[in-house]
């Protein structure tokens, strides 16, 4: 069953409306109903196309945190080969909200890291809603380092309300860990892609995607802190959340502007979630154009490239 979300309600009632016709007929074959449920759908169909045409970055937001969209291990699932999870930070303990392994990509041998939110109430406890502590951070760092002994291309998928704020987080070293993650990132001597695939959040997020290319999926965020979070900050009123949204700029289409985003990888009308094939595939096409970007360029000239990227960050598109 699908679910809505607020602003979505009036569409949830013409299609809730179709729904019930089409019950009606299979519970009664001499009903015809056809005709009044193929008019119920283009009604909706054409408010879908109004209430996506021009989204605020407040539905952005809570489009990208809809509970059906695809996670990190529906996108594992479905574009890797062979994917070889590998557990563990040798230090502390296995952190379930970062996974990572050996795969392959189109049958090229790559590293696969990112963030699990989990599917369900049981996995999303588990997973700790895609809050990775210390150990999950330097979890990535050890697998990077392998892709960099092995010269394995990193792919990672990023979707993270942001790095987990709990006192043993805290306790064993949050922010250094989150640092060294992004410090790999900078110094491995192989091809970095990342992919915004629903919530970029904060450091938690950058730890994950100091790339050589960025791709942000049309309807996901990316910010330094959560809406909530800033309104609960600058106005005292977590309630202020749209305005916040607004604020930060926060959206694919703001970041591609700022040079953060290299590309915007289109999602089906409604989001990813109406049509997860879709949204795999033009995953897929978006990572292989990423790489093949990044193809024939030695240790030197990766690291250079992605520290350039990111000193760049900010120095066009301020005036729009």
């Amino acid at each position: 069953m699908t679910q809505y979300l607020d602003f979505e309600k009036p569409l949830a009632e013409i299609e809730g409306k179709a729904e019930e016709l089409r019950a009606l007929a299979r519970a009664n074959e001499e009903m015809d109903v056809a005709e009044e449920a193929a008019a119920l759908d283009v009604k909706a169909a054409k408010l879908l196309d109004e209430l996506y045409g021009d989204l605020t970055p407040w539905r952005k937001c809570q489009v990208a945190r809809h509970p059906e969209r695809p996670h990190c291990n529906d996108y594992v699932d479905e574009l890797f080969t062979e994917f070889t999870p590998l557990a563990g930070d040798r230090n502390f303990a296995d952190d379930l909200a970062v996974i990572g392994g050996l795969a392959r990509f189109n049958d090229q041998p790559v590293m696969v890291i990112g963030h699990e939110k989990g599917s369900d109430t049981k996995s999303r406890i588990e997973r700790n809603f895609g809050m990775a502590r210390p150990e999950g951070y330097r979890k990535a760092v050890r697998l990077m380092e392998m892709a960099g002994r092995f010269g394995l291309p990193v792919i990672t998928l990023i979707d993270t309300a942001g790095a987990y704020p709990g006192k043993g987080a805290e306790e064993r070293g949050q922010s250094e860990a989150i640092a060294r993650s992004t410090e790999m990132c900078l110094k491995i001597g192989v091809p970095l892609v990342s992919v915004i695939i629903g919530e970029g959040g904060s450091g938690g997020a950058v730890a994950f995607a100091t790339a050589n290319r960025v791709a942000m999926l049309e309807h996901s965020v990316y910010s330094v802190i959560s809406p909530e979070g800033c309104a609960s900050i600058l106005w005292k009123d977590s309630e202020k959340m749209r305005e916040a949204a607004e604020a930060l700029r926060l959206t694919a289409q703001d970041l591609h502007k700022l040079g953060i985003c290299d590309h915007i990888i289109p999602e089906p009308n409604g989001g990813a979630h109406r049509d997860r094939p879709a949204t795999v595939e033009a995953v897929r096409s978006a990572i292989a154009s990423m790489l093949e970007e990044l193809d024939g360029k030695d240790a030197a000239a990766l690291i250079k490239d992605r520290r350039q990227k990111f000193l760049d960050i900010g120095s066009k598109g301020l005036a729009a």
